[in-house]
């Protein structure tokens, strides 16, 4: 496999074989995102899964900037606690730079997965291939009910920060908005996992310019405007799979709270 990757990301992943190998308190050596799913490139980062033995897990929890240093030139690395994975370090390797992500887990954390790995390397190769075969592997997609339940009140926040001025605040929603609603329904109208706007544009998801008439830029015309495009586009990818309950007022009420003009928030 490390024959058809970019040069730099073979060549680490040939020396974390190895190296992790020799440590006996490691089980596994497991991969995901764009090594499995398509489209890795030298701008990818790799995603790494540790499997480390049960009795040791807290030692080696404890010493994983240890581990992540004998790995390669690490220029800096921090654990994921803001995403809600504390097991998760984060890393840059240099001076060629290349993001490497390593998560540090037990066996039996692979009963449930959002993908299936592949196996890179470990001690006993037919067992973990076992266990993934029985593994509960789904992707976290989310429902209409949940983009219905939030989507009103952060495009209302955006709109409250732009009719006060604060335009960057106003247009990180959006970009906020982008990442969490119409990302993730874009990719479900294609049939695909709700991965934000990861590879929006590789996949031909906004042949239509639909996205990206929600990017602003710093101009209280322009965060309205794209304000307006984030909520007609919503409404579309929203009438694809709609909610069991519609906010009630909307999107009428936000386009008048936004000064928008009448005979186009009457069409709604």
């Amino acid at each position: 496999m490390t024959s058809t990757l970019p040069k730099y990301h073979a060549a680490f992943l040939e020396q974390a074989r190895g190296i992790l190998s020799t440590d006996p308190r490691i089980q596994t050596l497991l991969a995901g995102g764009s090594l499995i799913h398509g489209g890795l490139d030298e701008f990818s980062d790799l995603d790494l899964v540790v499997v480390v033995e049960e009795a040791s897990y807290t030692e080696v929890l404890a010493s994983r900037m240890d581990i992540a240093r004998r790995l390669g030139p690490l220029l800096s690395a921090f654990a994921g606690e803001h995403v809600g994975e504390p097991r998760l370090l984060i890393c840059l390797y240099g001076p060629e730079l290349l993001h490497i992500d390593l998560k540090f887990v037990t066996m039996s954390d692979l009963d449930r997965l959002v993908e299936r790995p592949i196996v890179l390397w470990s001690r006993d190769t037919v067992a973990v291939e076992a266990r993934l075969d029985r593994a509960d592997i789904s992707w976290p997609n989310l429902d209409p009910d949940w983009f219905e339940a939030r989507a009103w009140i952060w495009l209302h926040y955006g709109a409250a920060r732009a009719l006060r001025g604060e335009l960057f605040e106003a247009i990180s929603m959006l970009a906020f908005f982008r990442d969490q609603v119409l990302g993730p329904m874009l990719h479900r109208r294609a049939g695909r996992p709700q991965r934000g706007v990861r590879r929006v544009e590789a996949y031909g998801l906004d042949e239509t310019g639909q996205l990206a008439a929600t990017v602003a830029r710093h101009d209280f015309g322009s965060v309205k405007a794209s304000l307006v495009a984030a909520i007609d586009l919503y409404l579309k990818l929203r009438a694809d799979e709609p909610p069991r309950s519609e906010v009630k007022g909307m999107p009428q009420a936000l386009f008048e709270f936004l000064g928008h003009e009448a005979e186009n928030a009457a069409r709604w």
